[in-house]
């Protein structure tokens, strides 16, 4: 069993920058999928970030250029560089991980899942 914990959620302007943690517990994290998603208020979950296992990143196109996904094996740890916030990627962003992902986003092929951290963003 994994477990994950998300942090660094918080309220920032529109500009500004955050960057998210999620730590996970178990000794499979280097060979697993990581992505992250977000949920708005009255909207559908979406993919956001995802990186494999070999550290290759995958973005959703509202967030290309802006976001980078990285990993540190050593740590057991990704990260969500989030930078030129938009009043837009305000949701409850979550973290999840996934032995065996094809897809990296869809959501439906991770095993796991973090209990969620807010990010609002102020215009």
């Amino acid at each position: 069993q994994v477990q994950l914990a998300e942090s660094g959620g918080g309220l920032v302007q529109a500009g500004g920058s955050l960057r998210l943690s999620c730590a996970a517990s178990g000794r499979t994290f280097s060979t697993m999928s990581m992505g992250w998603f977000r949920q708005a208020p009255g909207k559908e979950r979406e993919f956001v970030a995802g990186i494999n296992w070999s550290s290759v990143g995958t973005y959703a196109d509202s967030v290309k250029g802006r976001f980078t996904i990285s990993r540190d094996n050593a740590k057991n740890t990704v990260y969500l560089q989030m930078n030129s916030l938009k009043p837009e990627d305000t949701a409850v962003y979550y973290c999840a991980g996934g032995g065996l992902v094809a897809t990296i986003q869809r959501g439906v092929e991770y095993d796991y899942w973090g209990q969620g951290t807010q990010v609002t963003v102020s215009s």
